[in-house]
């Protein structure tokens, strides 16, 4: 057969069944190829799109994400995704055609290696026609067990190349439980013991099958409270003392729970500045730090005990080790903090919609309340989302998609994408209107051309709203930051979708009956005001 046709059986020999991206003249026929041997490729509008749906679709998928493109400026146009992925921590292969060695005056010639690797990501060069089998398998299992994008680069010169096919078979190892060590688990025991007021923080590590139950099995045997970070939101809800996100993002309860606990018992969690509120979630307390991930142990701070080995096996160690020594719980997760906790209103605040805009927290808490609650949620940058973060919740922690890792807005259409693409769920997107111009319009189309089921939530302020407070908040005249942009929901509807325009509260209803009858992607252009955009419970 032909190098084209050899690389597409490599990657259906790795089962692969999706690929994202843009096709060039350098990858054209490799995945024409992969079409006919019953793959999917979907083309997106643009190739960070493509990469950014590779990454969606790994994270809903718990698998491969796979995007294409061609060489010179598609690959450079990949860059911010390919760091947010390196930051993710998520597994993609992006195969990267590459101009031919001998043409060095090519106008879209590049040194792809050096633009790849300053990202973080890998990069795996195709070595020849004959090595392709093996040299996919090599890039597919190194992007499973780094757990970042590689680059497959493929020169454009291979492609007519007749070759004879060597499946490589998937050497990527099945996910295994990781026993701790006896002794690293009697010294984090020892902590717990002599702890007062232990707290539980669980984060996207603790998310797996069966670490739930155990996490909860260990609180109530040491009378702890549950938190999590960001990233492992929802784990605990419907917990009697579940005090949801701890850090930047805590509620007032949260931060009273924090500031009496003598101990943090984390599973999973970073424990980044994020989590630990600069540092003041940890500062005078006692850290018994759990992860699957030697190197996540110790990383932002010294742990007085660290425990490598799998969630849900750590923490039952410990319930046992606790009952061997009849160890007496603690009172810290008390009545008084589950009536506190109960009594918590995510509405307690004053509402600041006009006749003519919506308070951002208003609409949220509408969304989470009457979109299907079993649904995948992506969240792009934006002011917005310091509320969105806190209101609108998922079913479980996989099920949620993080796309601010690089601090960059503008991503959330793209993992929209490759989420819908890997879920039976629907997605809910929710953007702001500066990020959704900046990498979504585009990519609504690609959404409405796949017949994905995405309903896209903007929070339209006309302006670039982090820019526009900081103008405000000095007396400063903001007009630099704001934009006129058309509305956005007849733009949403020319593209081949419902778009949807709310001014008011009373709007909302129409938008949730059309929701519940769609038969295409939906876009709901909301209107804010950017000088009443308010935070949480102020």
């Amino acid at each position: 057969m032909y190098f084209h046709q050899s690389l597409a059986q490599a990657l259906r020999d790795q089962g692969v069944e999706d690929v994202f991206g843009v096709l060039g003249d350098a990858n054209l026929y490799m995945f024409d190829s992969f079409d006919k041997l019953g793959g999917r490729f979907l083309s997106v509008a643009n190739e960070a799109g493509g990469v950014l749906a590779a990454n969606g679709y790994a994270r809903i998928t718990g698998g491969l994400g796979v995007a294409t493109v061609t060489h010179g400026p598609a690959l450079t146009n990949t860059v911010t995704a390919l760091v947010e992925s390196v930051k993710d921590r998520t597994p993609v292969l992006v195969v990267a055609g590459d101009t031919a060695v001998e043409d060095r005056e090519n106008f879209q010639n590049i040194s792809q290696r050096d633009v790849v690797l300053p990202t973080g990501a890998g990069f795996e060069q195709v070595r020849a026609p004959h090595t392709v089998s093996e040299d996919v398998a090599v890039a597919v299992r190194r992007a499973h067990l780094e757990r970042r994008p590689i680059v497959l680069n493929v020169p454009i010169e291979f492609q007519w190349t007749e070759v004879e096919h060597v499946t490589s078979v998937p050497r990527v190892p099945a996910r295994q439980a990781v026993r701790p060590d006896p002794e690293a688990v009697e010294e984090a025991v020892g902590a717990i013991a002599s702890a007062r007021r232990p707290l539980i923080l669980a984060g996207q590590g603790a998310a797996s099958d069966g670490a739930r139950e155990a996490l909860v099995r260990l609180a109530e045997r040491i009378g702890a409270p549950l938190a999590t970070s960001l990233r492992g939101r929802d784990l605990f809800r419907g917990e009697r003392f579940n005090i949801g996100i701890v850090g930047t993002l805590s509620h007032s309860i949260a931060l009273d729970t924090v500031a009496s606990a003598d101990l943090i018992v984390s599973f999973g969690a970073g424990l980044n500045p994020w989590t630990t509120a600069e540092r003041s979630v940890v500062d005078s307390r006692r850290i018994v730090q759990v992860d699957i991930d030697p190197a996540a142990l110790h990383r932002f701070q010294r742990a007085d005990a660290a425990v490598c080995g799998d969630v849900g096996e750590v923490a039952d160690a410990f319930v046992a080790l606790l009952d061997e020594a009849e160890v007496p719980p603690t009172s810290f997760a008390s009545e008084e903090l589950a009536t506190r906790l109960a009594e918590h209103r995510e509405d307690a605040y004053k509402d600041l919609s006009t006749e003519e805009t919506v308070d951002t927290r208003t609409a949220l808490l509408r969304i989470d309340r009457e979109f299907p609650r079993d649904r995948a949620l992506v969240i792009d940058g934006g002011r917005f989302a310091l509320s969105a973060f806190r209101i609108v919740h998922v079913e479980h922690p996989r099920n949620y998609i993080h796309t601010v890792n690089f601090g960059s807005i503008g991503l959330g259409m793209g993992n929209a994408i490759g989420v819908a693409r890997g879920t039976d769920k629907p997605t809910l997107l929710l953007a702001g209107d500066g990020g959704f111009m900046l990498g979504g319009l585009a990519e609504f189309n690609t959404a409405v051309r796949h017949g994905l089921d995405i309903v896209v939530f903007i929070f339209n302020d006309m302006a670039y709203g982090a820019e526009h407070i900081q103008f405000r908040n000095k007396d400063m005249d903001p007009a630099l930051s704001t934009f006129d942009w058309p509305d956005l929901g007849p733009v949403a509807t020319a593209l081949g979708g419902q778009g949807l325009t709310v001014r008011s509260l009373d709007d909302l209803d129409e938008v949730f009956a059309a929701i519940e009858r769609r038969d295409r992607p939906i876009l709901v252009d909301i209107k804010i005001d950017p000088d009443r955009v308010q935070l949480f419970e102020s």
